[in-house]
């Protein structure tokens, strides 16, 4: 599948090569809403659909053994997984247990050594500059507050390391998927739209201060499922937390609307062949250096 042209820019250094972020003292509102969502269903069921690609995104960053490496937002060990057959030495931190459970259970049975922590991803337990790559797909742009998401990500990343992203982009399969969500229960007030991650020039802007090159290139993953295109709409609002939370806050009427237009979706956009579901979804993968 054909990719887009790489974009590079060169983003605002920090004098001091630091980027500080405040702990809270206890949990914030938009990370007890994550929990929610994320404890919500079994990613697990979802996350296997692209795990095929979310080792060519780690196969790209060609990780070094003993390389520290931190997966925030880590789900169920998609990427942390792939990271660790590398020899890397890796870390995957995410704020539902659940998943963690499920994340330690897969490394267990790959014979891999994984450290799983739980936590906020808008406040990293880590010492700043503790990791030479910090990579995140399809996780930390649903932080609720993307400029300390952003902080984070680049406070923890050693001077002279990366952060890779992957995020769903506005205008593809996901991010119609997850606009119909929004358009049924909206955000709550001030929350900017999670598929702002997905903007190159949003990306651009906010890791610049402490980062002095940022990389964008559009992909496209593919899901698979054994199931028709109906059967893999019902897989999502079953066991994909948003589209369980969403559909427990609609009326019955809601419900109905969202479940004939998930399902016309997959419909559209994937394709039933010799017992499985196909469907591309578009996302922007981003390599941003730390400054030194």
């Amino acid at each position: 599948m054909p990719d887009s042209k790489v974009m590079v820019t060169t983003g605002r250094g920090t004098s001091s090569g630091a980027v500080h972020a405040a702990r809270p003292d206890e949990e914030s509102p938009g990370a007890t809403r994550a929990r929610k969502v994320w404890t919500a269903g079994d990613f697990d069921r979802i996350a296997q659909g692209f795990a095929d690609d979310a080792a060519r995104f780690v196969a790209r960053l060609h990780l070094a053994r003993g390389e520290r490496v931190l997966d925030v937002a880590c789900g169920t060990g998609n990427l942390a997984i792939p990271a660790a057959r590398t020899g890397a030495v890796v870390t995957g931190l995410d704020i539902a247990p659940n998943l963690l459970d499920t994340a330690r259970r897969h490394a267990e049975a790959a014979a891999l050594d994984i450290r799983f922590d739980e936590g906020d991803a808008a406040a990293l337990p880590y010492p700043d500059g503790a990791f030479d790559t910090v990579m995140t797909m399809f996780g930390a742009m649903f932080v609720a507050d993307p400029a300390r998401a952003a902080s984070e990500l680049i406070r923890v990343t050693r001077p002279g390391g990366r952060i890779a992203m992957a995020n769903w982009v506005p205008d593809g399969f996901i991010g119609r998927m997850l606009r119909m969500h929004v358009e049924m229960v909206p955000p709550p007030a001030g929350m900017p739209s999670v598929l702002l991650w997905g903007d190159p020039g949003v990306v651009r802007a906010r890791l610049a201060e402490g980062t002095d090159r940022i990389a964008t290139e559009r992909r496209t993953l593919v899901f698979e499922y054994p199931h028709r295109p109906a059967g893999v709409a019902e897989l999502f609002r079953a066991y994909y937390g948003p589209t369980v939370r969403t559909f427990e806050a609609c009326d019955p009427d809601g419900r109905a609307e969202l479940g004939d237009g998930l399902a016309a979706l997959w419909g559209e956009g994937g394709r039933y062949e010799d017992g499985v579901t196909r469907a591309p979804a578009e996302y922007l993968e981003v390599v941003a250096r730390r400054a030194a």
